[in-house]
């Protein structure tokens, strides 16, 4: 069931109403019902793949237990916090990576012969980001992080909680299962921010990302077709569409779960106004890369060591995290470029550099920081084309169009309507983000105190959410993920 859909919204209707109105006053029944709403909006895509969620859920589950009753004997525990890493990691593998390394090991060693090999399985929605979610509970249960829950309603209502369980925020144990563990009071104040956060959510996600892909998606599928200046455009259009598509689906997700009382952690906080990439890397899908960085990179000894394995680790984490985002060499390839992106940054010691908010107390930002930032963007937009392509040569084949230049060429595209129509929408999201920058999320409405201004607001972006929705709006782009 996708967040844009009329279904989503009767179902959420459904699931709010039974939530407080009926089960306000049992934890217990509010949980069960969480996750049989939550099974009922993963099994619409299809109910085959909820034996898979039982599975990963109730293993970790039961190896937390487990390793809770064998605290005085740390071999056996570290035995059941491996098999279950080990479980778990491998059905991902199953589905998402077998078919893509049989035909590689097919293209190398049995001239692309790989039809007997292949397997053709579907890739079940969401799996890479549930399955981390689980595995942090028995790895944090192991280190002694988080006691293990006996509840086992409790323990698959945090799973498989359906606002972020196909495309995030990857959650930790320590923030969202406790959350389940005690009652819930209806919080009014709490369920408008959320219904907030939703609106520009569903703005990024239809007037931003939806309207975008149109331009984008015709542009990487016909790029022989198109201009240099045009196939930067479809990078430069592709960075908001992917940007709008991923964060818009966190802020609903967020802003669904406040409607009940539970609060996620934030996954975006205005990645595009970093000033190097380190920074961009601290600011876009959190929940993953600091999911990486608490339990790859660290344990691999972090920047602790040598720069020799400082860079070791950073290649590590950002070419799993490529190979995280799907089973392609593109992927891999875009996780290395961001990897070396890194190497500068690394030699000169900076990597913790600009950890502060950006341009506090002021209107806009310097000189410095504003060309920091378009450079950031520049060199995170090139990155985006290796991400968009569907394979490496067509990557290389759109970097060298992109930098062929016909005379008349880049003037004519910028008086265009398809250009130009794309533009105040984009400069409106980035303007709204830029200042709410230090603020949960861009529709807080701080600064606006007349209650006729606030509606105003709301009703011009529910306007143009509906005029930019049709039937065709595609699904987000993590799904696939």
């Amino acid at each position: 069931m996708s967040f844009t859909s009329n279904a989503f919204f009767v179902f959420l209707a459904i699931v709010f109403c039974l939530y407080w109105f009926v089960f306000g006053r049992n934890l217990k029944w509010q949980n069960l019902l969480v996750v049989a709403a939550s099974f009922v909006f993963y099994g619409w895509w299809d109910w085959r793949f909820l034996l898979l969620i039982a599975l990963t859920s109730f293993c970790s589950w039961g190896s937390g237990l487990l390793i809770g009753r064998f605290r005085d004997k740390p071999r056996k525990a570290r035995r059941v916090s491996a098999a279950n890493i080990i479980l778990n990691l491998g059905i991902l593998a199953l589905f998402k990576y077998y078919d893509f390394f049989a035909q590689s090991f097919a293209d190398l060693f049995l001239g692309g012969q790989a039809d007997k090999l292949l397997l053709h399985l579907i890739l079940p929605v969401g799996i890479s980001f549930y399955t981390f979610q689980a595995l942090s509970y028995s790895i944090d249960v192991y280190r002694g992080r988080i006691e293990p829950v006996k509840d086992v309603v409790q323990f698959f209502a945090y799973v498989s909680f359906f606002p972020q369980l196909v495309a995030g925020p990857i959650e930790r144990a320590t923030n969202l299962l406790p959350q389940f563990g005690r009652k819930r009071e209806f919080d009014y104040a709490l369920a408008v921010d959320g219904l907030r956060q939703m609106l520009w959510g569903f703005f990024k996600k239809i007037v931003i990302a939806n309207f975008c892909a149109v331009y984008v998606d015709d542009v990487f599928a016909h790029p022989q077709w198109y201009t240099g200046t045009q196939v930067a455009a479809g990078a430069f259009f592709f960075a908001f569409q992917i940007y709008g598509d991923f964060s818009g689906y966190s802020d609903i997700a967020i802003g669904t779960a406040k409607l009940f009382g539970i609060r996620l952690m934030q996954n975006f906080r205005g990645p595009y106004f970093s000033r190097n990439i380190a920074e961009f890397w601290r600011r876009w899908h959190i929940s993953l890369m600091s999911w990486f960085r608490d339990y790859l990179y660290i344990p691999l000894g972090g920047s602790r060591g040598s720069r020799g394995k400082t860079i070791r680790n950073v290649f590590i984490v950002f070419l799993l995290s490529g190979l995280w985002h799907g089973a392609n060499w593109t992927f891999l390839a875009w996780g290395a470029y961001n990897a070396v992106l890194f190497l500068p940054l690394i030699l000169s010691g900076s990597t913790r550099k600009f950890r502060d908010d950006i341009a506090p107390g002021r209107l806009l930002p310097s000189w410095k920081d504003a060309f920091r930032m378009l450079l950031t963007f520049v060199l995170v937009t090139l990155g985006w084309i290796i991400f968009r392509a569907d394979t490496l040569p067509q990557a290389a084949d759109l970097f060298l169009r992109m930098w062929r230049w016909e005379p008349g060429s880049g003037l004519d595209f910028l008086l265009n309507g398809q250009f130009l129509i794309r533009i105040p929408g984009i400069a409106v999201m980035l303007a709204v983000e830029w200042m709410s920058r230090t603020d949960g999320h861009a529709l807080n409405m701080k600064g606006i105190r007349s209650r006729a201004a606030r509606y105003l607001v709301y009703m011009a972006l529910c306007t143009l959410i509906f005029f930019f929705s049709d039937n065709t709006s595609p699904n987000f782009i993590y799904f696939q993920f």
